[in-house]
């Protein structure tokens, strides 16, 4: 049996916030979300100290390359819609 990972790095611009305090609540919010939704783990890895920049990494694990695909693609469109973020970039890789 093989377990296939897939990762999703997103960088995102939030223009809306003014403060970290602001940022924060944000990120925490679409994280919460998505963990409910998909069943995923979520990190924010950088741009800490940026009051409207966040990055995160997405990590999706099941016994099919084709479903970590389906859900992480899923996931990246379900940021793409949400009005308060601008995905600047995103990387997927399968490991």
């Amino acid at each position: 049996m093989a377990a296939h990972v897939g990762l999703l790095t997103v960088e995102l611009y939030i223009g809306g916030c003014r403060s970290l305090k602001e940022k924060r609540q944000l990120v925490q919010s679409l994280i919460a979300r998505l963990r409910n939704d998909f069943n995923l783990s979520i990190a924010e890895i950088d741009h800490h100290d940026l009051h409207q920049r966040a990055c995160l990494a997405i990590a999706c694990v099941a016994n099919h390359t084709s479903f970590v695909n389906s859900v992480l693609d899923t996931v990246l469109e379900r940021i793409e819609s949400d009005g308060r973020i601008m995905l600047l970039e995103s990387h997927l890789e399968l490991l």
